[in-house]
C-alpha cells in the first residue's frame, strides 16, 4: 500500500533535486547497478503506508548496516547479463551442432561480435549465479529477520533448481567450449529466462539495501519505528535536514492532544528549513529508510501533503494568492476523505494583504483543528493569529524559532522554543543592508 502524495510535495521537499541542488534521492543513491538505481527511484516515488511493510524494510536495511554487509557482486556483470537476457530472438540461439569451420575461424580472429556478446552475457550470468549462491548460503546462517529470510529463500529456490545446480560448480578460469556455451545459452536465455530476470531483480533489492545501509552508517542516521496510525504520535529527537553539513538539531513531539503545530518566527528565522526537515523525515520514515535524527517513532499516515514553495500559475493568469487558495482547497478535498494525513502549510496566504491573511489563517487553522485523525504544521509571520487560536483550540502546540539582536545584527538560533514570538526584525535587516541610505542618496 502506497503513501498518498503529489508533485507539489515532492518539489517542496526536494526529493529528486531541482535547479542544480542535490535532492534527497541523490544522497541515498549509492547503488552499484542501474537496476538498483531504478528500483531506488521507484521506492522514492511510492513510499509505504503499512506499518508492517515499513518496519520490515527498515529492519532489513538495519541488518545490512549493523553487519556492515557489502554488495557482493561486480557492477560490470550486470549490463552484459541484462543485455543478454533481453535478446530473445531464437535466431541468435547458440546451436551445439552449428560449430562449422566458418564459425571456428570467426572465433579465432574475434570478429564474430554477436557470438562474443552472447558468450560475455553467459559468463557474467554464471558469475552472478555463483556469487548469489555463496551470498545466500552465508546470509541464511546469519539472518534472524523473517522478512529478509523469505527473500533469501526465494533466491535460493531459483538457484537450487535441478537444471541450474551444475552451473554452480562450473569453473570460469578457462575458456568454455562452444558446446558448453550452447548448452548454457539454452538453459539461461530460453528455458529459465524468467527465473534469471527474477534473480536480477532480487539482486537489485540487495543493492538498494546495502547502499542505503552504507549511507545510514556513514552519516549516523537512525532507523525509525512505525506505529499504528490510530496512536497519532510522532517523536523526533535531534533531527535536522540531511542536506545540511553543520546543522542545528531540534526535538519535537506530536500527540493526540497536540496534533497541530502553530509555528511562528521572524523572517529568516528558519521556519521553512525546519518544516522541510520535518517533512523529509516523515517521508523517509514512510519508505522504511533511516533519517537524520537520534530517535524517531511515528504513526503511519495515509498521505503527506506540503505547501512550502508554491509557484504562481502564470499560464492560467492565477495570482499567488489564488494559487494558495486552490492548494488549500485540494488539501481540504483530501481531508474530506477521512484519511490519516500529515499536512504542512508554510506561511498561509502570504500572497494577500495582512488583514485577509490574518483572518484566513485563523479560519483555516480552526477548520483543520477539528480533524483529530490528522497532523498539521502551520507556520505564519502573523503572530496575532496565534493569540486568537490559543483561546479557540485546545489541541494546538505553539512553537517558535527565536531571533536575538547583537546590537543591530539579528542572530538566528534555529532552536525550537515553546510559545509565540514577538520578533519583528524586517526593517532592521533592510536598514543593515543600507537600502534606505542608497535611496536617499539617489534622490539627492
Amino acid at each position: 500500500m502506497s503513501l498518498m502524495t503529489d508533485k507539489q510535495t515532492l518539489n517542496d521537499l526536494n526529493i529528486f533535486g531541482k535547479a542544480g541542488a542535490e535532492g534527497i534521492y541523490s544522497i541515498f543513491n549509492r547503488t552499484f547497478t542501474r537496476g538498483g538505481a531504478l528500483l531506488l527511484e521507484q521506492m522514492f516515488r511510492s513510499p509505504l503506508s503499512d506499518v508492517e511493510e515499513i518496519n520490515n524494510r527498515s529492519s532489513t536495511i538495519r541488518f545490512f548496516a549493523e553487519g556492515d554487509i557489502a554488495f557482493p557482486f561486480e557492477s560490470a556483470w550486470f549490463d552484459a547479463a541484462d543485455q543478454y537476457l533481453q535478446q530473445t530472438d531464437s535466431r541468435t540461439r547458440l546451436n551445439a551442432e552449428d560449430q562449422t569451420l566458418a564459425r571456428k575461424f570467426n572465433q579465432l580472429i574475434a570478429s564474430d561480435t554477436e557470438f562474443k556478446n552472447t558468450e560475455k552475457g553467459i559468463l557474467h550470468l554464471l558469475r552472478l549465479l555463483q556469487a548469489s549462491h555463496a551470498f545466500v548460503k552465508k546470509m541464511l546462517q546469519q539472518v534472524k529477520q523473517e522478512h529478509f529470510k523469505q527473500q533469501l529463500r526465494k533466491i535460493a529456490a531459483i538457484l537450487e533448481a535441478d537444471a541450474l545446480m551444475p552451473l554452480q560448480q562450473e569453473s570460469l578460469k578457462a575458456k568454455l567450449p562452444y558446446a558448453t556455451l550452447a548448452k548454457y545459452d539454452q538453459l539461461l536465455r530460453f528455458r529459465h529466462r524468467e527465473e534469471m530476470l527474477k534473480l536480477l531483480e532480487a539482486i537489485y533489492w540487495i543493492d538498494v539495501y546495502a547502499s542505503v545501509a552504507k549511507v545510514a552508517k556513514e552519516r549516523n542516521y537512525v532507523f525509525p519505528e512505525a506505529k499504528a496510525k490510530e496512536e497519532q504520535l510522532v517523536i523526533l529527537e535531534d533531527f535536522y535536514h540531511p542536506a545540511l553539513t553543520d546543522p542545528v538539531v531540534n526535538t519535537l513531539e506530536i500527540s493526540p492532544g497536540g496534533n497541530i503545530i502553530f509555528l511562528t518566527g521572524a523572517n529568516m528565522a528558519g521556519k521553512s528549513t525546519f518544516m522541510k526537515s520535518l517533512g523529509v523525515a516523515m517521508y523517509l520514515a514512510h519508505m522504511g529508510f533511516p533519517v537524520a535524527a537520534s530517535k524517531m517513532e511515528f504513526s503511519v499516515r495515509d498521505g503527506i501533503f506540503t505547501t512550502i514553495n508554491l509557484p504562481d500559475n502564470l499560464r492560467q493568469g492565477a495570482s499567488h494568492f489564488y494559487a494558495e487558495v486552490l492548494r488549500v482547497k485540494q488539501v481540504a478535498q483530501e481531508l474530506s476523505r477521512d484519511k490519516y494525513l500529515f499536512v504542512i502549510f508554510d506561511e498561509l496566504f502570504r500572497g494577500t494583504n495582512v488583514k485577509d491573511a490574518y483572518e484566513a489563517t485563523i479560519a483555516i487553522t480552526k477548520g483543520v483543528a477539528r480533524r483529530n485523525n490528522c497532523m498539521f504544521i502551520v507556520s505564519t509571520h502573523i503572530m496575532e493569529a496565534g493569540e486568537v487560536l490559543k483561546e479557540a483550540c485546545k489541541n494546538i502546540q505553539f512553537l517558535y524559532l527565536p531571533t536575538h539582536l547583537d546590537g543591530t545584527k539579528p542572530v538566528y538560533t534555529h532552536k525550537l522554543t515553546k510559545g509565540i514570538t514577538a520578533d519583528r526584525h524586517g526593517m532592521i535587516i533592510i536598514e543593515n543592508e543600507g537600502i534606505i541610505d542608497m535611496l536617499r542618496k539617489a534622490k539627492q
